[in-house]
C-alpha cells in the first residue's frame, strides 16, 4: 500500500515534464489572487475618501480601478483555467498510457487473478478522479490557501487586534477541513473499489450475454447488479452525509468571523478608533473567504478522492511483472525450432505443483502430441514455452538457449499459437490476419488465407477482406474464426507452433478444411498439439502422456497402445469411437 504523502508527491511528478504551462498557469493564479486582495482596499478608499469626505472623484477613481482589475483578473483567470485544464488532461493522458502499458506487459498470472472490469474501472473512473485534482484542482486548492493567507495578512495590516478576534474561528476551520479530508479519503477508496466490482459484473454479464439469454437469467443478473449497486449507493450516500455535516459548519465559522468583526469593530468605528472603510474592508476580506472556504471542502474532498483513486492506479502500475528479462538478453533473430525441457517443474504462486520433473526433446520440425486427463498439465507445458509463465524448477531451451536468457519479443516472434476458441479483434478480416505482421502486403494476406482454406468464405463476406468481424469475431462461425487464426499464424511464419486441434464443435466439412489448413501450417515447423483427435495422435512423431503433472508414457501411437497403460485407457474411453466412425465412413464410401 502506498502511503498518503507518497501518493501526492508521485502525482505531482507528472507535472514536471511540462514546465511552461505549469509556470504560466501558476503565475496567472498568483496574479489573480493578488488582484483579489486589492479590491477591498479600493472599497475602503471609496468609503473613507469618497463617501465620508464627500469627494466624488475618489469614488470614480476607485470604481474605475475596480473595473480595470476585473478585466485584468478575467485575463489572468482565463490563463489559469486554460493551463490548469491543459495540465489536467495531459496528466490523465500520461497516467492512462502508463497504466495501459503496465497492464499490457503483465504476465498471464496477473490476468488470471485480476478482473477485466476492475482494470477498466481503474483506467477510466480512477484516472478521471485523479486528473481533476492534479491539474486545475491543485491550482484551485493552492489559490484558496494563498487567498486565506493573504486575507489574514491584510486584516493584520489593517487592525491586528480586530484581525486576531476575527481569526478565532480559523484554527477550528483548518482543523475541521483536515479532519474532513482524513474522514472522506478511505470512504472514497471504498466507493472506487465498489465501482470496480460493478464494472466487473457488467463486463462479465455483457461478455456472456448469450449464455444469460440462453438460460433466461436476466432477472438474476439484474438482481446481482442491483445488490452491488445498492452497496455503491450506500457508500456514496454515507459520504454525502459526512459532507453535508461538515459543509454548514464551514459556513458557520465564516459567519462567526463576521459576527466578531461587527460586535467588536462596530463600536470602534462609531467611536472613531476605526474608520468605516477599514471595518468594511475587513468584512469584505472575510466574505471573500466565504466561497473559497466552502470550495476548500470540495477541494479537500477532491484531493481525498484523487489520493484514493491514484492509489488504485499505482497498485497496478507498481505490480512487478513475474516475467523479467535479463539485463542483457540474448537476441534470437532466426530460429530452428529445437525445444528441450530439462526437469521442468511449475506451481502457481508457490502452491501445489502443476508440473513435476518434465523432460523431453523436440527436434526441429517434429510434431509432439500432448494428451492426458483434465488438469494433467498439457496447457501448462504449452504456456511455458513462450514464457507466459516461468518454470519454477528446471529449464527450457530453444535452439540451445535458456528461454530466460532470450529477449521475450524474439522468443515469441518465433512461436505461433492457434487455440480451440481463437480470439479475433473487432477490426477487419485483413487486419486480424496481419495482426502479427502489421507491415504485410495484401498479397501476403491473400496467400496466408488461401493456405488456411479461408480465402473463399472471406470473399463471400459483405466487404470481403475489409469486413469488420464484430466484437470477439461474433459475426463469424467457429470454423471461420479458426481458419482466420490459422492464416494469422501462417503469415507470421513461426518456427514453433502450439495448437489445440479440437474441432468437435464444427461440422465434418469444416473440420476437413481446418485439418487441411493445419497440415499446411505444421509443415516444417516444430509443433506441440494438445491432441483431441485420433488422426493427430497417429500422425505425431511422438506422444507425451501426462498425468498429475508428470510424463507417464511417451512414444508413438501403436507402441503406446500395446503397453496397455494410461494411453490405452484414454483410447478405449475417448478415441476408439473415432476410429470406428472413420472405418464406417470408409465402408459406406466404398459401398461394401
Amino acid at each position: 500500500m502506498i502511503k498518503k504523502p507518497d501518493v501526492y508527491r508521485r502525482l505531482l511528478g507528472y507535472l514536471r515534464p511540462y514546465p511552461k504551462p505549469l509556470i504560466l498557469g501558476y503565475l496567472a493564479m498568483l496574479f489573480a489572487t493578488g488582484l483579489n486582495l486589492i479590491v477591498p482596499q479600493l472599497i475602503k478608499v471609496a468609503i473613507d475618501q469618497g463617501l465620508a469626505d464627500g469627494r466624488a472623484r475618489a469614488l470614480f477613481v476607485a470604481g474605475g480601478l475596480i473595473l480595470l482589475i476585473a478585466l485584468v483578473r478575467g485575463v489572468a483567470g482565463f490563463a489559469q483555467r486554460y493551463y490548469g485544464e491543459w495540465l489536467t488532461h495531459r496528466v490523465a493522458y500520461d497516467l492512462r498510457n502508463e497504466f495501459y502499458n503496465s497492464v499490457q506487459f503483465q504476465p498471464f498470472a496477473f490476468h488470471d487473478r485480476t478482473h477485466t472490469g476492475d482494470l477498466m474501472s481503474r483506467a477510466t473512473s480512477d484516472v478521471t478522479e485523479t486528473e481533476q485534482f492534479v491539474g486545475i484542482g491543485l491550482m484551485d486548492l493552492l489559490a484558496t490557501v494563498l487567498l486565506l493567507l493573504g486575507v489574514i495578512g491584510a486584516m493584520l495590516w489593517e487592525s491586528p487586534w480586530l484581525a486576531l478576534l476575527a481569526m478565532i474561528p480559523f484554527p477550528i476551520l483548518l482543523y475541521a477541513t483536515l479532519r474532513f479530508g482524513g474522514t472522506v479519503r478511505p470512504m472514497f477508496k471504498s466507493i472506487q473499489e465498489q465501482m470496480g466490482v460493478l464494472s466487473t459484473i457488467m463486463q462479465e454479464s455483457l461478455t456472456g450475454i448469450r449464455v444469460v439469454k440462453a438460460f433466461a437469467r436476466e432477472p438474476y443478473e439484474l438482481q446481482k447488479f442491483d445488490h452491488d449497486n445498492d452497496v455503491w449507493f450506500e457508500r456514496r450516500f454515507a459520504l454525502i452525509q459526512t459532507w453535508a455535516n461538515y459543509w454548514p459548519f464551514f459556513t458557520f465559522l465564516v459567519a462567526l468571523s463576521i459576527f466578531l468583526l461587527l460586535w467588536f469593530g462596530g463600536p470602534m468605528a462609531l467611536d472613531g478608533r476605526l474608520t468605516v472603510g477599514t471595518l468594511f474592508a475587513m468584512i469584505s476580506y472575510v466574505l471573500m473567504l466565504s466561497a473559497p472556504v466552502q470550495r476548500l471542502g470540495f477541494l479537500t474532498n477532491l484531493m481525498a478522492t484523487a489520493g484514493a483513486s491514484a492509489t488504485r492506479v499505482f497498485e497496478i502500475i507498481d505490480t512487478p511483472g513475474e516475467i523479467v528479462e535479463r539485463e542483457k538478453p540474448v537476441s534470437l533473430p532466426e530460429a530452428r525450432g529445437e525445444v528441450v525441457f530439462e526437469h521442468v517443474g511449475f506451481a502457481y504462486g508457490g502452491g501445489e505443483k502443476i508440473l513435476d520433473d518434465v523432460s523431453f526433446y523436440a527436434e526441429p520440425g517434429q510434431k509432439v502430441a500432448l494428451i492426458g486427463p483434465t488438469g494433467s498439465g498439457k496447457s501448462t507445458i504449452t504456456n511455458l514455452i513462450p514464457r507466459f509463465y516461468d518454470a519454477t524448477d528446471g529449464r527450457i531451451l530453444v535452439d540451445g538457449h535458456d528461454i530466460r536468457d532470450l529477449k521475450i519479443h524474439d522468443l515469441r516472434r518465433h512461436i505461433g499459437i492457434v487455440l480451440q476458441d481463437p480470439f479475433l479483434f473487432s477490426q477487419t478480416v485483413a487486419e486480424n490476419i496481419a495482426y502479427g505482421r502489421p507491415g504485410a502486403t495484401i498479397e501476403d494476406i491473400y496467400a496466408a488465407a488461401r493456405a488456411a482454406r479461408a480465402h473463399e468464405f472471406i470473399l463471400q463476406l459483405s466487404e470481403g477482406y475489409d469486413t469488420r468481424v464484430g466484437e470477439r469475431g461474433v459475426t463469424l462461425s467457429g470454423g471461420q474464426k479458426q481458419r482466420i487464426a490459422i492464416a494469422r499464424a501462417l503469415l507470421n511464419d513461426p518456427r514453433i507452433l502450439i495448437l489445440d486441434d479440437s474441432t468437435s464443435s464444427v461440422d465434418t466439412e469444416t473440420e476437413h478444411l481446418i485439418q487441411q489448413a493445419l497440415a499446411v501450417l505444421m509443415e516444417g515447423r516444430t509443433t506441440f498439439i494438445i491432441a483431441q483427435r485420433l488422426l493427430t495422435l497417429k500422425n505425431a512423431d511422438y506422444i507425451l502422456v501426462l498425468d498429475h503433472g508428470r510424463i507417464v508414457e511417451r512414444g508413438k501411437h501403436d507402441t503406446l497402445l500395446a503397453h496397455h497403460g494410461l494411453y490405452r485407457e484414454i483410447y478405449d474411453l475417448q478415441l476408439k469411437d473415432q476410429e470406428e466412425f472413420v472405418a464406417l465412413q470408409t465402408e459406406m464410401a466404398t459401398g461394401d
